[in-house]
């Protein structure tokens, strides 16, 4: 494993990071396939024709429905959805947060109910890695609480603290795992998790703690979940100068083109998002003049594609017109193509933002996209 700083503008970084399932480059926004799956009908085939680079996976979802166990018995996920390029798998905390009705959190762990069928299920981080390592995937996520972004202050320490011991006790279950003769991905890499609500000094203070123990990346999580945008890029500006900046910042669950844009002029270089796909599903798709609804009657005639010169499989072959029939008509070829265009426009954007880093033009290409997307179409 190893991640190349290729360049930097301001704190806007350029990198490749190395990974046993192949090469990355970043900044990248990885493909939302929760249960080894896009929703809408998209392909692993379809994947890497629209660029993709990065799919994640969803531990809690892979463990209560098929089972982890049983995916490792076929092979693995790589092999199980037929994918050979790099794979990440968040740690099902986020999922244990939003159950929060049912779920009893202890030092040990957390015991909530299976939302498929009320059974009662036990993850903490050994837990959380054994799942992940049965799925094999390239990079596993620490095992986290994510309190609620507005959530008071001594909740929150606690809840940090907390979330520091059970990263040692990730690492520590990791190392074990990769040495165990029937791990199917040896190399599986483990990456810390930074929280803190949108309480700077916190974030800091456990960044600092967090980034000492060498891990081969970092995410700030515990945003996009309740509070404003200002108030994220004003953790991101606080709390990302204290991260490795040889190592990847992963931005988790962020989000719009716009949200991206100012995230990686702040030093960030992994995002995944389900906008583009679940937008997708209702008939929003993204363009560089804004995001259009093709449910709206002034498309019924447009025989125009989503976008003038997009390279997608659904611009080089159908009409918005057409798109809308099926959107009305509940065909789910309407779906898929909208979500075939979204993934492409969000993979098509990073490629953009990694040219224009390496051309040293990112601060140009921000404001021309943003300005662009602001104006709507003409």
């Amino acid at each position: 494993m190893k991640y190349e700083l290729l360049k930097t503008e301001g704190r806007a970084k350029r990198g490749r990071f190395h990974t046993v399932h192949g090469v990355i480059e970043t900044p990248v926004f990885m493909n939302v396939g929760t249960v080894a799956a896009i929703k809408g009908a998209v392909s692993t085939d379809d994947l890497r024709e629209i660029k993709c680079q990065v799919e994640l996976s969803n531990t809690y979802h892979l463990h209560v429905r098929t089972g982890d166990k049983l995916i490792k018995e076929l092979g693995g996920l790589h092999k199980f959805m037929n994918w050979d390029r790099p794979i990440l798998t968040d740690s099902g905390g986020f999922q244990v947060f939003s159950l929060a009705g049912i779920r009893k959190i202890k030092e040990e762990g957390v015991t909530f109910n299976s939302h498929i069928d009320g059974r009662k299920i036990f993850m903490g981080p050994e837990e959380s890695m054994q799942i992940q390592s049965n799925l094999g995937s390239t990079i596993a996520m620490a095992f986290d609480e994510c309190p609620p972004a507005l959530a008071e202050r001594k909740y929150v320490e606690d809840s940090v603290a907390r979330t520091t011991r059970w990263l040692y006790r990730c690492k520590e279950e990791m190392a074990r795992l990769n040495s165990l003769e029937n791990t199917i991905n040896k190399e599986q890499l483990l990456f810390g998790i930074n929280q803190g609500a949108v309480f700077n000094d916190i974030r800091i203070e456990h960044a600092k703690i967090i980034s000492e123990l060498d891990l081969p990346g970092y995410a700030v999580g515990g945003l996009a979940v309740g509070e404003s945008h200002e108030q994220m890029y004003d953790v991101l500006d606080h709390v990302v100068p204290y991260l490795p900046q040889n190592k990847p910042t992963y931005l988790m669950g962020v989000g719009t083109p716009a949200n991206i844009l100012e995230a990686v002029d702040r030093g960030v270089d992994f995002f995944d998002c389900v906008y583009p796909s679940r937008n997708g599903r209702h008939g929003h798709v993204y363009t560089n003049h804004g995001k259009l609804n093709l449910f709206n009657q002034k498309f019924e005639k447009d025989m125009r594609p989503i976008e003038e010169g997009c390279g997608c499989p659904t611009c080089r072959s159908y009409s918005r017109a057409y798109v809308r029939h099926l959107l009305k008509a509940k065909e789910m070829l309407g779906m898929r193509l909208c979500v075939l265009h979204n993934l492409y426009f969000y993979n098509t954007m990073m490629e953009e933002i990694r040219d224009a880093l390496d051309a040293g033009e990112f601060a140009a290409y921000k404001k021309r996209k943003l300005d662009s997307m602001a104006q709507g179409e003409n």
